[in-house]
């Protein structure tokens, strides 16, 4: 009787714990990363925009994409100083109709 008292209290413990981890999940997976630019003094957020601008900047400099959280920090620093110099505006010019 023992064992079976507490295997059905494992069970429930896993059937509370388990939505919370699945909306713990959630939550994460719609966060935007944030990195910081050491010589800008800014964070840049890891969203749309930005990885389009991302992708822009590789297209410039003929080079192959690299997922930038895996990007080395000199090539980041690169890359946030080309950033600097092509704000939104420039980048996403947005058609009025």
């Amino acid at each position: 009787m023992h064992r079976f008292m507490v295997v059905s209290l494992v069970f429930a413990g896993a059937a509370m714990f388990a939505p919370l981890a699945v909306n713990a999940d959630d939550h994460h997976e719609k966060h935007e990363r944030r990195y910081y630019d050491r010589d800008g003094r800014d964070y840049h957020t890891w969203n749309d925009h930005e990885d389009r601008a991302y992708r822009m900047y590789l297209g410039e400099q003929h080079r192959p994409f690299v997922e930038f959280r895996r990007e080395r920090e000199p090539r980041r620093r690169e890359y946030y100083r080309w950033r600097h110099e092509h704000p939104d505006n420039s980048l996403f010019r947005l058609e009025v109709r």
